[in-house]
């Protein structure tokens, strides 16, 4: 009986943190219902920042997102993935358009590909709490919304991890999960041999394309820990079903909305988020989806990685 029981909130809990390929099999269960309240009703076109758009946009009236949906809060599927996604970046991106006067055609597309797509030409905009890396930076335009980064987090009831991971090397002999084509996974692969210096066994990546296939593996003990997102990993850790303890943050980045390098909506798209902060909606969005203390001051283009 108690597996069958972890078995069902594992299953309710990748709901929630799984990609836009993943549904409820029988169409009936139910993720963790999203936060009242619409502060992107109220927000109305700015004419003066709609003006920045290419004429090509402005004629047209939409831009195509390639959107990952795939974990609380940023976007994630809180009625299953055949409803509208919710969370803090559907949000965004949803009052930057009205800022614009643009409709949003997203398409739902797994992380990893959606950077390389922008590049093709398949999408005007990626989100999916992508992080501005120097690496990133020579291939893509970036117009930050807020400040999240990396950080870990354990199966509860841990007694091996149970400090704040302030160097890869706390990792040596682990197993860690992570999610594929991400700053994570670029994170552990860099640095993978500190441990041999340091006279350690090297610690082993595990990757995996949805957060909810992550999760299960760190709760059947396939991994020992798992690298995700700083906002992400809070998120869950407060989630009483999926037993995991947030262990803290290990590197901040800025995220933003990505584009080709060149794009000429990157303009557009700043002094939209600018608006959002100005009038007061990008405050209320955060605290809707409990990541005020993500929050920027202003958003910039292109900032370099924090180091």
């Amino acid at each position: 009986m108690k597996r069958l029981a972890l078995t069902a909130a594992l299953a309710l809990l990748a709901l929630t943190a799984c990609g836009s390929t993943e549904t409820d099999g029988a169409g009936t269960a139910q993720a963790a219902p999203a936060p009242t309240g619409d502060p992107v009703a109220a927000v109305r076109k700015v004419d003066s920042v709609a003006a920045l758009l290419p004429a090509d946009v402005r004629e047209s009236g939409t831009l195509r997102v390639g959107s990952s949906v795939g974990f609380p809060p940023g976007a994630y599927y809180p009625n299953g993935a055949d409803k509208a996604p919710a969370g803090q970046d559907i949000d965004l991106a949803d009052a930057v358009a009205k800022v614009l006067g643009v409709r949003l055609e997203r398409q739902d597309a797994s992380f990893e590909t959606i950077l390389p797509a922008l590049g093709s030409g398949k999408y005007d905009v990626g989100t999916g709490n992508f992080g501005v890396t120097a690496e990133r930076l020579k291939t893509i335009d970036f117009v930050t919304y807020i400040n999240d980064g990396q950080g870990f987090a354990v199966r509860k009831g841990n007694t091996d991890l149970t400090e704040k991971i302030t160097d890869l090397t706390q990792l040596c002999g682990l197993t860690v999960g992570t999610g594929a084509g991400t700053t994570f996974e670029a994170t552990l692969t860099a640095q993978r041999g500190e441990c041999a210096k340091a006279g350690k066994k090297p610690y082993d990546v595990k990757v995996y394309s949805e957060n909810g296939a992550t999760l299960t593996a760190l709760q059947q003990g396939r991994i020992d820990i798992v690298m995700s997102t700083i906002n992400g990993l809070r998120y869950q850790a407060a989630q009483p079903a999926s037993r995991t303890t947030f262990l803290g943050e290990f590197h901040r980045l800025d995220v933003g909305f990505a584009f080709k390098k060149g794009s000429p909506l990157t303009k557009a798209f700043q002094a939209a988020v600018n608006e959002l902060i100005e009038d007061g909606t990008y405050d209320r969005i955060l605290k809707k989806w409990g990541t005020a203390a993500s929050a920027i001051e202003t958003s910039r283009i292109n900032p370099p990685e924090h180091r």
